[in-house]
């Protein structure tokens, strides 16, 4: 049970993180950016990433278990999975942090490659840790699109 219960858990551990750099931005400088009408609400993000986070890590661990820990074999499809985690936490500080538009929709990008390479290298492996990738997948595609309309409609003023 432990190491399901690490695995699950620590994707969120970011999360925490972010979120603590999100809470002040959202009431101050993230409502006087313009962002597209179809954008979700506020409210939607915690509750899609506490899912996205949950069903990340714990694909993770099938993947650990099916491949009988941190062995040779684990080493592409876990150390993708490590890569895009820490892109994962990245953004957050890059886009509310430093309100880096351009610098956090290409992270975001590189994210959604290394979230692709690792469900591809996850699907020989375990079908239901890649299908519990798929809605990740799905919202990255939505948050980088989002991402993209915020940078091209709220240009980054020149510092001098």
């Amino acid at each position: 049970w432990l190491p399901m219960i690490g695995f699950t858990a620590l994707p969120h551990l970011g999360g925490l993180y972010g979120g603590y750099i999100t809470r002040k931005e959202v009431k101050t400088w993230y409502p006087t950016l313009q962002k597209p009408s179809w954008r979700p609400p506020n409210a939607a993000f915690p509750v899609v990433w506490t899912c996205l986070y949950t069903g990340m890590g714990y694909g993770s661990y099938l993947v650990w278990k099916e491949l009988g820990g941190f062995t040779e074999d684990a080493l592409v499809p876990l150390g993708l999975y490590g890569l895009q985690l820490a892109l994962n936490w990245a953004w957050t500080p890059i886009f509310f942090g430093a309100h880096k538009l351009k610098l956090a929709l290409l992270e975001l990008m590189l994210l959604t490659g290394t979230v692709g390479a690792t469900i591809v290298s996850w699907y020989p492996i375990s079908r239901t840790a890649t299908l519990l990738m798929a809605p990740y997948l799905a919202w990255l595609c939505l948050a980088t699109s989002l991402n993209y309309c915020i940078w091209r409609d709220n240009p980054e003023k020149k510092e001098e």
